[in-house]
C-alpha cells in the first residue's frame, strides 16, 4: 500500500500549505483530497509535489507492505 503520511509532514515543514497548493500551485481539492485518503494519483502531481515542496519522492509517499495488495 502507498500511504502518503510522509506529504502531510513535509507540507506542515514547508511554507506551502493546502491554500497555497490549491490558489498559487492549481492542485485541485480533489488532488489533496485522495493524497489524505491515500488514493492514486499521477507521477506527474508526484512530480509537481517534489518541484513546489522542494524534496524528494520519498518525502511524499512510503510503501507499507499489506495483505490487501494486488496478488502478482
Amino acid at each position: 500500500m502507498i500511504d502518503y503520511s510522509p506529504f502531510w509532514v513535509t507540507l506542515e515543514k514547508s511554507a506551502e500549505n493546502w491554500y497555497t497548493l490549491t490558489a498559487k500551485h492549481h492542485l485541485s481539492h480533489s488532488t489533496l483530497h485522495r493524497l489524505k485518503h491515500n488514493k492514486d494519483i499521477s507521477t506527474k502531481t508526484l512530480n509537481d509535489l517534489c518541484r513546489i515542496l522542494d524534496c524528494r519522492v520519498e518525502d511524499i509517499i512510503v510503501y507499507i507492505p499489506s495483505k490487501n495488495d494486488q496478488i502478482l
